[in-house]
């Protein structure tokens, strides 16, 4: 019966992410169009249009190979994989021990290099100039989020995430000068990853600032569906991945009682929308900035990573 209930547990966490996940990008577009003074969408709005993209048919181009077809869905599944391992109310679950911060930056880099290979499938000019960025991007905010990981994982001495986030819920921890420095890289590598303002914007389709629109121009139908999905799963994991490492308080400890599950989904909703009201305002403050200031952007993240882990080198106490 134990067993049972693990794998249902879990099975609750990979059902919860993907349901929130849509939910989450309707709260961030909401809060901007508030602070616009727009009325706005309504928050389940995400929901209404993957329905609707499901419901329709899919136009294919004729030199479409089957990689364009397949793209989606391996995209779909490796951020979904990702996102469900990062604990999100509760730490310990069955397959926790796969839940390692350098196997989720490989899931997500190996989500990136289908869909830049999508882009480019059809020949067209926008993917070839969306999937070119993409790469560019991904050589600087790869490195930076390896250096972030190095750095937590010398304070808590693992690189698995339940590990991290009991360690991080300790008083041994403290407040380190290293871990401020990681957080602001993570956040900066979460919103280039994200196509979001300053680095791309999700809401524009002009070929001369879009990165990640360019690539996904050609899909329709199902396809694109699956794409939207695994896009706010993406934002997701990483408000989820901040949160767990940073922000752990009220996850749930292995084993324990129902009500303890309970009050670390609220706890875990709660941080949720912190995190995507804390991105609508920091997207609406900021303006857009040059394709060719991106890599000064994610160079910032890179040397605060790389900061960090110096100082816990010279010095375990910061």
């Amino acid at each position: 019966m134990e067993l049972i209930a693990n794998f249902f547990i879990q099975g609750v966490q990979m059902a919860l992410v993907v349901a929130l996940a849509p939910l989450l990008v309707g709260l961030v577009r909401k809060v901007k169009a508030r602070l616009n003074r727009r009325q706005g969408a309504s928050l389940i709005q995400p929901y209404r249009d993957i329905l609707r993209l499901m419901r329709k048919d899919v136009v294919l181009a004729e030199n479409a190979s089957w990689l364009f077809r397949a793209a989606p869905y391996m995209v779909f599944a490796a951020t979904w994989v990702a996102a469900a391992l990062v604990p999100t109310f509760a730490m310990g679950l069955q397959f926790s021990w796969t839940a390692d911060m350098i196997a989720i930056v490989a899931l997500l880099g190996s989500a990136r290099f289908f869909l830049a290979l999508a882009g480019m499938d059809v020949g067209t000019s926008f993917g070839g100039i969306g999937s070119s960025r993409e790469m560019m991007i991904a050589t600087m905010a790869e490195p930076a989020m390896l250096l972030t990981v190095f750095s937590v994982a010398l304070v808590a001495g693992s690189t698995q995430l339940s590990t991290v986030s009991a360690v991080m819920t300790s008083p041994e921890v403290g407040l380190r000068v290293s871990l401020g420095l990681g957080l602001v890289a993570l956040v900066i590598v979460a919103i280039a990853e994200n196509a979001r303002i300053p680095v791309d914007n999700p809401a524009t389709h002009l070929e001369l600032t879009m990165v990640h629109e360019a690539m996904v121009l050609e899909y329709s139908g199902r396809h694109l569906a699956m794409i939207e999905i695994a896009s706010a799963l993406k934002l997701l994991l990483y408000v989820s991945l901040i949160a767990c490492i940073f922000f752990p308080w009220g996850i749930a400890e292995r084993a324990d009682s129902l009500s303890s599950y309970a009050f670390g989904m609220i706890v875990y909703v709660g941080k949720l929308a912190v995190g995507g009201v804390l991105l609508a305002f920091f997207e609406t403050s900021v303006a857009k900035m040059r394709v060719f200031r991106v890599p000064d952007f994610l160079g910032a993240a890179l040397m605060l990573g790389l900061l960090g882990t110096l100082l816990l080198f010279v010095s375990r106490s910061l």
